[in-house]
């Protein structure tokens, strides 16, 4: 269980063979959520920084903050022309690291992911309503700070199958009280919805741009069957008409999580990919 000092604090990966791969996780899961993945592949799995078991510095937890710590980290381990493999923000991330850093990446596969700025009206009603709440404030304090009500929600609504008691256990230990779910409150503010907040608006359409333009290889990975999807085919037409080097894999039905659901068709599908284009 390797730990990286990063800035002013550390950052704590899983490990599996000498691949390129890199997997990236979201809100509000941790490098648990490749536990399936990493070995079929191989690779680091890092937790985001207030995340899982890396540390908890006292900063505001933006994108910015989390992108700051993650390029610490790529630049400790010297990490060079990997395959970012994100889901939900960690394929944010892994976008807006990939725009950054072009000279340093290989190819790139993501699913669910935070794509772009969106409006209201491209958000389903239920999506809506809940973005709404947790954006009021003192409602979206006592649903994510003083209730671990997200975690359990992810786990066992945004999963085609609810996890095991251990393995929801695993999510749920770094979160144990109000503090520690600082970072999970942060993130379900990050989305630009109506252009707020905006701080990453500017972000998305940068790596927007390098997604359109670049001929690195991607891989985008869809799937159905449930209401808490975020890419659907709406947005997977978007993909096709505006990510260059596109490859899209439908891969039947799941949850937003989709590792708890689709684990081994997930790696199954990266990694022929990656073979079709000599990354791994």
């Amino acid at each position: 269980m390797p730990v990286v000092p990063v800035l002013d604090s550390t950052m704590h990966h899983e490990s599996s063979g000498t691949a390129p791969f890199v997997f990236l996780h979201g809100n509000p899961a941790s490098s648990h959520i490749w536990r399936h993945v990493l070995p079929e592949l191989g690779g680091l799995a890092p937790d985001l920084i207030g995340m899982g078991r890396s540390g908890k510095p006292a900063i505001g937890y933006s994108f910015d903050d989390h992108s700051r710590y993650l390029d610490a980290w790529f630049d400790a381990l010297g990490l060079d022309r990997v395959v970012l493999v994100g889901h939900d923000w960690g394929a944010t991330l892994a976008f807006d690291w990939a725009a950054r850093h072009p000279d340093r990446v290989a190819g790139i596969a993501f699913f669910e992911a935070m794509l772009k700025p969106m409006t209201s009206a491209d958000l389903p009603p239920a999506a809506r309503e809940r973005t709404r709440r947790l954006r009021t404030p003192g409602v979206g304090e006592e649903l994510v700070l003083e209730q671990d009500v997200l975690v359990r929600q992810a786990f066992t609504g945004g999963v085609l199958t609810p996890v095991s008691d251990e393995d929801l256990a695993v999510y749920l230990e770094p979160y144990p009280d109000r503090e520690s779910r600082r970072p999970l409150l942060a993130w379900v503010r990050q989305l630009p919805v109506d252009g707020e907040p905006p701080a990453l608006v500017p972000r998305m359409e940068a790596y927007c741009e390098w997604l359109g333009a670049s001929t690195v290889p991607k891989l985008l990975l869809t799937f159905e069957g449930s209401p808490t999807l975020a890419i659907g085919p709406l947005l997977t037409d978007w993909c096709r008409e505006n990510i260059a080097a596109l490859d899209v894999v439908s891969l039947g039905e799941a949850g937003h999580h989709a590792q708890e659901d689709k684990a081994k068709e997930i790696a199954a599908a990266v990694a022929h990919w990656a073979g079709r284009h000599d990354l791994a």
